[in-house]
């Protein structure tokens, strides 16, 4: 008597099919299961008996041996006790074999033999309408299953007797429906900040362009709530936006309801977070902080109190929009597209400092060169005085300022997708990699802080007086490559706030004012 049944695998985003064979044959009383299984599903034998027993079924007393197929793939998490009891009722010919076929499983059994959510239900349901099959999934994911598209078989069962009864054409279990989250809940307005107003500019800048921000100011003086209201200057994420920053969300298992958001995460870990949390990794190569911000806003405060490991970590996928974690037993790439926004103090004092500028020097110097370099804004945030909070509140909220970032991310999508086109129809370099780069879902350039190459030499060419204030400054100031290639891109960011089509002098001014040089003392005299 032998059965199988499809679920999957995960190996970051990718999702790896994966063939679970059962037999059951004469012989010494057993329930193996094999194809390098971890623990969890090692336990699936336990589950699987006593669910099937609550349904008043026995495993017949023979050896029973389960094979998960491809068996040098590692196999992680407890998704894979619904395959494995489907593909046992069908091998004790309680269900019939061909109601299975064409049909991905995945869901975790209670000893009940109720379905329990499992992460993972939305990559696996796209990977079922690519390869034109349907899932099995447990209610509670229905809804989250469901975004893979209309034309794709669902069930969702909230036990295993009712999927047994749908699978025989005993009961119909009704596909689930896609639901969009409420994004009604407001975000903290700007109206509540009073002074401040070149930070505010800066914000908004940033919220435009997608661009890194790092804020210096003593404690008080509105970093941390300056930070929090970037996700309410940010327009809401596309649909295919949607499903990415959802999908890696899904593997951590943090969809809730299953219900699809199109508000931009906000992360914000306290600084005594490890590199695993950050980055991602651990035992099962779980998706990190830079993940779960995808197409968000990742705020780090007191930057300088994290692990100087754990920042150096953040350079390679604030420069390429995804992190590879590589491990002994995994190798997996997670999408990172975030937007940094960090917050510091200009000392470890705070303010009122004895020391003076040595102070500081030492705090600040905590942040490498290379770090800093990949910061786009940088701005010293000075304490508020009582002459600004004696103010009335400010005429400008952040439904103002979101008008204004909204229009001038319509004009990179426009301009982006106008560049897309135009080199899709013209056959690119091999070496250039723009179009292969533009295959991968996540790494496609959606605001001006994503461009580079080609692309940022397209849309942000500065006029001749431009070009010549850039040149100065990179020769007196000792800028990199990247702080070149940086400053245009917020020097474009400015000119799209502007409406102007060139990059002007007075746009590569005001994006080399935000560049930070060296660590300084700006404590307030």
């Amino acid at each position: 008597m032998q059965a199988r049944v499809q679920t999957v695998a995960f190996q970051g985003v990718e999702v790896v099919p994966v063939d679970v064979q059962v037999m059951i044959a004469p012989g010494t009383l057993a329930f193996a299961i094999v194809g390098l299984a971890d623990k969890a599903v090692g336990e699936s034998r336990e589950r699987v008996r006593a669910a099937l027993r609550a349904l008043g079924l026995a495993l017949p007393p023979q050896r029973i041996a389960v094979n998960l197929s491809p068996a040098d793939l590692a196999k992680e998490g407890s998704h894979y006790d619904l395959p494995i009891a489907l593909a046992l009722l069908a091998a004790m010919g309680v269900i019939a074999r061909e109601s299975l076929s064409g049909l991905v499983a995945l869901g975790e059994l209670a000893l009940d033999g109720s379905l329990s959510r499992v992460p993972g239900v939305l990559p696996a349901a796209l990977y079922a309408s690519q390869s034109e099959r349907g899932v099995i999934c447990p209610a509670a994911c229905g809804g989250e299953a469901a975004w893979a598209g209309e034309h794709v078989e669902i069930v969702a069962a909230p036990s295993l007797l009712a999927l047994i009864n749908h699978l025989r054409g005993q009961q119909t279990l009704l596909r689930p429906q896609s639901v969009a989250a409420d994004d009604t809940a407001k975000y903290p307005d700007l109206v509540d900040i009073k002074g401040q107003e070149t930070a505010k500019r800066v914000l908004e800048v940033a919220a435009a362009g997608g661009h890194n921000l790092l804020m210096i100011g003593p404690p008080g003086s509105g970093k941390s709530m300056l930070a929090a209201r970037l996700p309410g200057l940010l327009p809401p994420l596309e649909a295919d936006e949607a499903l990415e920053a959802t999908m890696v969300r899904s593997l951590a298992g943090e969809t809730g309801d299953g219900k699809l958001s199109l508000r931009r995460s906000f992360r914000d870990p306290h600084h005594s977070a490890t590199l695993q949390a950050l980055v991602g990794g651990g035992h099962r190569a779980r998706p990190g902080e830079v993940s779960l911000a995808h197409h968000g806003v990742l705020f780090l405060d007191e930057l300088p109190e994290f692990n100087r490991t754990t920042l150096e970590a953040l350079r390679q996928p604030m420069e390429t929009g995804r992190v590879t974690v590589a491990r002994a037993n995994a190798h997996v790439t997670y999408p990172a597209r975030f937007q940094m926004v960090a917050a510091m103090n200009p000392c470890r004092c705070g303010q009122n400092c004895r020391r003076g500028p040595r102070c500081g020097l030492e705090y600040q110097g905590k942040l490498s060169g290379p770090l800093l370099d990949r910061i786009d804004l940088c701005i010293d945030v000075p304490r508020v005085e009582a002459a600004d909070l004696a103010l009335p509140p400010p005429a400008e909220s952040s439904a103002d300022v979101a008008a204004r970032v909204a229009a001038a991310r319509a004009v990179q999508r426009e301009r982006l997708a106008k560049l897309r086109s135009t080199l899709t129809e013209v056959e690119a370099e091999p070496s250039a990699g723009l179009l292969s780069d533009w295959a991968r879902g996540w790494s496609r350039p959606r605001c001006n802080a994503d461009t580079d190459g080609k692309l940022l030499a397209a849309i942000a060419e500065p006029d001749a007086e431009g070009r010549a204030l850039l040149t100065r400054a990179a020769e007196r100031l000792g800028l990199s490559a990247r702080a070149w290639h940086r400053t245009l891109r917020v020097a474009r960011t400015l000119a799209d706030l502007d409406g102007s089509d060139p990059v002007r002098r007075l746009h590569i001014a005001e994006a080399l004012s935000y560049r930070r040089q060296e660590p300084r003392n700006i404590l307030a005299a």
